[in-house]
């Protein structure tokens, strides 16, 4: 599940890049906003932290108010479960505002809504209809029983659903329960003003219906959150192991087992060291979709490794002014594939990427990975592209 409910305060070194409207609100409450300088070597507005909240990171994401996270380190196994849990915290982030996006466009197709749109015409219930936060708190403000037995309706089933089917596990069972009412508690309030509205007509038991099959799609789209950020790690420490590999080779050269000083605790930690005094960083970049006005791309994910060394303004600069004929594109499961023999986790890639794959294709999430290496250097850029 998402890491609110394991730690209370994530420390990793942040740089998120706002979007307009949250660079807006920051600024709006004197809260400064600085130019960051990316992994791509792009200069875009945001914030640096070190120690945050997965609440805040979320509430930020469900708000539009966050473009890009990125992430640079020399390392990550020390934050393995640190990264994992922001990264679930962005995917599930995704789901939930494409849930509540799909759910308004399921509702308002109902015939209870159809037929008070046929006889209210100056007061329609569409995709056009538009009604501000403070307007909607307003209806709602005495509505919390009406709400609150809806979302038993809503949910009680599906629980019992889950409770009955032999197929899941005990702890399978506790995350789908807790991540459907996820679900539920970030419904936006414009389908709770329509599922309000409309709770007495007649037709209203298709509504539920629906909200429910839908529900029922979502919780199964989540599991592929343990998945993704599995992969990102993955593909982390192949780029963390082959620089302290690389480092190791010029800092002792004449130890002919480069692994026995990888798995040496003293002896990597310095690796680590001088790989940090050289400016030798992984970067992890994750992009949310195209901003809240993008339509189509709402529901996109776009993260990029960047495996970057200390030339790699000159590396871009060289990369950008030649032909194209300098880069060599291929797929995620040629670049595992061509992973020399002896570096360990190729096969243990190839298998999460497998099960990755496998995982969206069943709840129809398209998934697409591309690697760019470049031939003037050792420059690596994987992306993976999901669209939820």
């Amino acid at each position: 599940m998402s890491a609110a409910g394991k730690k209370f305060m994530l420390e990793l070194p942040l740089k998120v890049i706002l979007t307009d409207n949250g660079a807006s609100n920051f600024i709006s409450n004197n809260k400064r906003v600085i130019r960051q300088k990316l992994a791509d070597n792009i200069d875009e507005y945001g914030i640096s932290l070190k120690k945050f909240s997965p609440q805040s990171i979320q509430s930020m994401l469900l708000l539009d108010y966050i473009s890009k996270i990125e992430i640079s380190m020399p390392e990550f196994v020390s934050s393995r479960q640190e990264i994992m849990d922001l990264s679930k915290i962005i995917v599930y982030s995704i789901l939930y505002k494409q849930f509540d996006r799909e759910m308004f466009n399921e509702i308002i197709q109902c015939d209870c809504v159809r037929k008070h749109n046929r006889t209210n015409p100056g007061h329609l219930i569409d995709e056009k209809t538009k009604m501000s936060e403070k307007q909607l708190r307003a209806v709602l403000s005495n509505k919390d029983e009406v709400i609150g037995n809806t979302r038993k309706l809503i949910l009680e089933p599906v629980w019992a659903s889950i409770r009955e089917n032999k197929d899941y596990s005990i702890e399978e069972k506790n995350v789908y329960m807790l991540m459907t009412e996820k679900f539920m508690n970030r419904m936006g309030l414009m389908n709770w003003y329509i599922i309000t509205l409309f709770h007495k007509s007649e037709g209203f038991d298709d509504m539920i219906v629906k909200i429910r099959n839908l529900l029922c799609q979502y919780m199964e789209k989540s599991r592929v959150a343990e998945y993704i950020s599995v992969m990102v790690m993955e593909l982390a420490l192949n780029s963390e192991n082959a620089n302290i590999r690389k480092e190791a080779k010029v800092m002792y050269p004449d130890v002919d087992d480069v692994n026995s000083l990888i798995v040496d605790p003293e002896r990597r930690q310095r690796i680590v060291q001088e790989l940090q005094r050289k400016h030798v960083l992984v970067s992890v970049q994750w992009k949310m979709g195209g901003g809240s006005t993008s339509i189509g791309k709402q529901s996109r994910l776009q993260i990029t490794l960047f495996n970057k060394d200390d030339e790699f303004q000159e590396v871009k600069d060289n990369i950008e002014t030649k032909a194209t004929a300098d880069t060599r594109k291929k797929s995620l499961i040629d670049f595992y594939r061509e992973i020399p023999d002896g570096q360990e986790g190729t096969d243990l890639g190839l298998y999460y990427l497998s099960y990755l794959d496998d995982a969206c294709k069943k709840v129809d999430i398209k998934f697409e990975s591309m690697v760019n290496q470049f031939s003037a250097s050792d420059l690596t850029v994987i992306n993976l592209i999901f669209n939820f």
